[in-house]
């Protein structure tokens, strides 16, 4: 059996809005980026949406927003994806790594107020995983401060903490909408806030520069081509009336794999925090505590038609971020344990039982060789696979 690392949730009726577009003369600048935008926002529950090219675009235009420059500092987490660090240095300015909470893999909150300096100007917020990050006590300490907070909300659309949305806890977040996401649009991402003034920014930033009121060619400001394109927005309309139905399939495929790894010894499952009201299944991250068997355990499930992933590399060990800021082990334990025990394993909306099953088994035998010591060294291909 093969088994796909992920795959989109995609339906007669994407397939429709989509060619309905190609039929139209619009096929950028047009009303279906308007009509997502509108339905995005009144989803998350956050006054202005804009729509971009993808959330490390968002990411990057929440950070100018925020007048983010050359000498300033962000505090966020290390354990992340790259564009949550990389955003900050586009600006010029420097991200500032605090470790994380060892059972979400989330930020720290007791962490975030000895890091802050006189550069500090925001926090950047990751909700990792699709579990909400502890914000309240973030939010406290950036009040103090009068610091930005930015939610990277780009794998947690559809989460809710202690009862709120995630996308309306912060001055602003930014979601993505690549296909292993929730929903996707293919490539793409969107921005929400209740701030008019930056919702303006954001769409001019993301179209050149221009302003309403500019001609074609006139431009305001230094911009950028974020766009989203008119076929993207219409699949993500078309998804975006699906959302209830695409989180609960996620939901379910979750579910099976909660069940039958509670019963696999060597595995642990993903910790879901008191303050998650809903978690939002972006990936299934199982983490291997009990010694250095991850490798083999990728080898052997390869082998078996099985994909799998380390998850993440944290960002302060990236080669780029040790070259520029000389940064080496030790430095973040938390954020580093979990560079070495996490494994992605095959998730979608879309998962039948069966692959569940076939996974989980051959998870429990990989296992059970690992612990028995006869797997061979791990093949050179696995490199490949990081």
């Amino acid at each position: 059996m093969q088994i796909p690392m992920s795959a989109p949730d995609i339906t007669q009726a994407e397939i429709e809005a989509v060619m309905e577009v190609l039929c139209t003369p619009h096929l950028s600048l047009g009303p279906r980026v308007t009509q997502f935008e509108e339905a995005f926002a009144a989803y998350v529950g956050a006054k202005y949406a804009v729509a971009v090219n993808s959330g490390t675009s968002g990411l990057h235009l929440a950070v100018i927003a925020a007048g983010i420059g050359a000498g300033d500092e962000v505090i966020t987490p290390s354990f992340s994806f790259i564009a949550s660090a990389n955003c900050v240095l586009y600006e010029r300015a420097t991200p500032v790594f605090v470790d994380i909470d060892p059972l979400t893999g989330n930020m720290d909150p007791a962490l975030v107020e000895a890091a802050i300096s006189q550069r500090t100007k925001a926090i950047i917020v990751v909700h990792a995983f699709g579990q909400p990050a502890d914000i309240d006590p973030i939010l406290a300490i950036a009040r103090k401060h009068h610091l930005v907070v930015i939610e990277d909300a780009c794998e947690a659309l559809g989460a809710q903490y202690k009862g709120r949305q995630v996308g309306t806890l912060a001055d602003v977040a930014v979601f993505a909408f690549y296909p292993n996401k929730q929903m996707t649009t293919g490539e793409g991402g969107m921005i929400v806030t209740d701030n008019a003034e930056w919702a303006a920014l954001f769409r001019s930033l993301r179209n050149q520069g221009r302003d309403v009121f500019n001609a074609w060619l006139n431009h305001t400001r230094l911009g950028y081509n974020y766009r989203m394109d008119e076929m993207s927005a219409a699949l993500g309309l078309a998804q975006l009336r699906r959302i209830d139905e695409l989180l609960a399939r996620r939901d379910a495929v979750a579910a099976l794999y909660n069940d039958q790894l509670a019963t696999i010894p060597g595995v642990d499952r993903p910790y879901i925090a008191e303050t998650t009201t809903r978690m939002s299944w972006f990936v299934y991250v199982i983490r291997l505590p009990n010694g250095p068997t991850r490798d083999y355990l990728m080898a052997y499930l390869q082998e078996q038609g099985i994909p799998s992933r380390p998850y993440f590399t944290p960002i302060h060990l990236q080669p780029f971020y040790q070259q520029t800021f000389f940064r080496g082990r030790g430095d973040l334990v938390y954020s580093e344990m979990a560079g070495e025990t996490c494994l992605a394993i095959p998730f979608s909306g879309v998962m039948q039982p069966e692959e569940i099953d076939y996974v989980c088994e051959h998870l429990r035998a990989g296992l059970e060789r690992a612990s028995e010591s006869l797997w061979p060294a791990p093949r050179a291909r696995i490199n490949s696979l990081r």
